[in-house]
């Protein structure tokens, strides 16, 4: 997992209009916690944040007011609703070595048996604990000739060496259900014979 150099300043300035002058200057308003010590709010360029939380669970880097150096894991992102620009981020503080627990996307490979088949994901993510700086980016799941009644537990998915399951191995990730043809629900024809007349 490649690391994230990210400038960020501490700032002193809080509430709603400090966090929307910020968002003016196209930077993002962010806490770092953990460790016990005390959160340090800071203020991270808009852009560069974005990018690099393309990334699930990215490695930052922190140049905190060229001073200080510190390694943090996104833990909570809010974005405009509408928009879809970065409001604000919390980071959680990390330090090599040490194992942390975080959730890992779920990805899929291979074609279900014939049939009309659905995948359904119960678990879009995986939770897991890894080490702070060797967190995989995602995990691959063959579903090659699944039935419908099949599927995938939490400890039949292959994980990197170093990262173990952080839920019960039997909890369902994946399944394959039966896919139901929609029979018109009463009264649907006749609305449809009184549109065609009109």
């Amino acid at each position: 997992m490649s690391e994230v150099k990210i400038a960020a300043e501490s700032r002193t300035e809080f509430g709603k209009g400090a966090a929307r002058r910020i968002r003016r200057d196209s930077k993002v308003p962010g806490v770092l916690y953990g460790h016990g010590s005390d959160p340090i709010h800071l203020t991270l360029p808009g852009h560069e944040l974005l990018l690099a939380l393309r990334t699930p669970n990215v490695l930052i880097a922190l140049d905190i007011d060229g001073k200080t150096n510190e390694l943090a894991i996104p833990k909570s992102v809010q974005r405009d609703p509408i928009k879809g620009f970065l409001e604000h981020v919390d980071l959680q503080l990390v330090k090599r070595g040490e194992t942390v627990s975080v959730e890992i996307p779920v990805q899929t490979e291979g074609e279900l048996a014939a049939g009309g088949n659905l995948l359904e994901h119960v678990l879009n993510a995986l939770p897991v604990e890894a080490e702070a700086t060797h967190i995989p980016e995602s995990v691959t799941v063959s579903v090659e000739g699944l039935t419908a009644g099949d599927s995938i537990l939490a400890k039949d998915i292959p994980l990197p060496s170093g990262t173990k399951l952080g839920v019960d191995g039997e909890t369902v990730v994946l399944q394959v259900l039966a896919a139901q043809a929609e029979e018109p629900t009463e009264g649907e024809g006749e609305g449809e014979e009184v549109s065609a007349e009109a």
